[in-house]
């Protein structure tokens, strides 16, 4: 009878007994298998690096980088922080960032008050 010994990836002894024939196939059969296992990973991993760097940070974040930055020092409307994004790279309608700016306010990010009629944000 032979016998071979397998310390896989994870720490794991395998012991296999059995004919000659039997113990090179299952050896070969698990380098097979590991090789690709191995090849998926890299691939995986690469995969997740693409995508971390394809992640786009969110609006309220940019505005409160901007509000860290001192620009709503004094009150801004809308347009003036959707025009501020898109200097920053970020496109964002109005329509969507009035929502982000409720959400900010509600978190006390940021003030909000009327101004001559419309809504300005500020500290």
């Amino acid at each position: 009878m032979a016998k071979a010994t397998i310390k896989s990836k994870t720490g794991a002894i395998i012991t296999i007994e059995g004919t000659d024939k039997e113990v090179s196939n299952v050896l070969a059969h698990f380098e097979a298998t590991a090789h690709v296992t191995t090849g998926k990973d890299r691939v995986a991993k690469h995969v997740e690096a693409r995508k971390d760097k394809r992640k786009r940070t969110a609006a309220s974040d940019l505005i409160i980088e901007l509000r860290e930055e001192g620009f709503f020092d004094k009150p801004k409307g809308l347009t003036e922080i959707a025009d501020a994004l898109q200097e920053r790279g970020r496109i964002t309608p109005i329509t969507s960032l009035s929502g982000v700016m409720i959400s900010l306010v509600q978190q006390r990010f940021v003030g909000r008050k009327k101004l001559n009629g419309k809504w300005v944000y500020g500290k």
